[in-house]
């Protein structure tokens, strides 16, 4: 019987110094946590800066350099028309139902498209700087 006894004895000993353990660990994993989380949260806070390289004097005298495809297609609609457009350029976005969402996709898809209209788009600026010389 006393074999027994300390048999049944024995493992609640084991069991009650585990938890006494257990409490400090997780004491110590919840501490570790929250100092986890408040470097998650700081890391968070503060974005990433952007380093932005300066323009060099090629791409400022470029005549597309920070002017989207939206923009030109706008100045070409206002300065021409969407016929001038269509008999320019032979495409279906400009002769049938032309619209400023269906054209730009098409023209960001299609290389040679795209060509063709910032052609015209150059021959219109070198029209608007000849008009203001006279």
């Amino acid at each position: 019987m006393d074999e027994e006894n300390s048999i049944k004895w024995l493992p609640t000993m084991d069991i009650k110094n585990n938890d006494k353990d257990d409490t400090t660990d997780k004491g110590e994993q919840s501490a570790e946590l929250s100092d986890a989380v408040l470097k998650a949260n700081k890391a968070e806070e503060v974005p990433a800066k952007k380093i932005k390289k300066q323009a060099t004097a090629e791409q400022l005298s470029n005549p597309f350099h920070g002017v989207k495809l939206v923009q030109i297609l706008e100045e070409l609609v206002a300065y021409y028309s969407w016929e001038f457009l269509a008999d320019r350029v032979n495409i279906r976005c400009f002769i049938y139902n032309p619209t400023m969402k269906s054209s730009l996709g098409f023209l960001r898809k299609t290389q040679w498209a795209r060509e063709h209209v910032e052609d015209i788009y150059l021959e219109m600026l070198d029209e608007k700087k000849a008009k203001e010389k006279v």
